[in-house]
């Protein structure tokens, strides 16, 4: 056997491997994965991202006035019973 840190198929470290390696070679290898998987991220158009915007805005709004609504019933409710 090596003592040369393993690979998985896709090219990861196996967890085996990854105690073997130092702790700067773990945090490299942690910022690495972490550039890797913010390289695979997709940004929304200006478009996408402003009909996302009004969806949350609305969504908001209801939930908002649902508990406006619970509130002024909950509050009516406490007034008649203990008046």
């Amino acid at each position: 056997m090596s003592d040369a840190p393993t690979t998985a198929g896709d090219g990861s470290r196996t967890p085996k491997a990854k105690s073997n390696m130092s702790l700067w070679a773990r945090i490299k290898l942690f910022f690495r994965q972490i550039i890797g998987e913010l390289r695979k991220v997709v940004r929304p158009t200006r478009k996408e991202l402003w009909n996302l915007f009004v969806t949350v805005l609305v969504f908001v709004a209801i939930i908002m006035a649902i508990v406006a609504l619970l509130d002024i019933m909950f509050g009516e409710l406490a007034f008649l019973i203990f008046g």
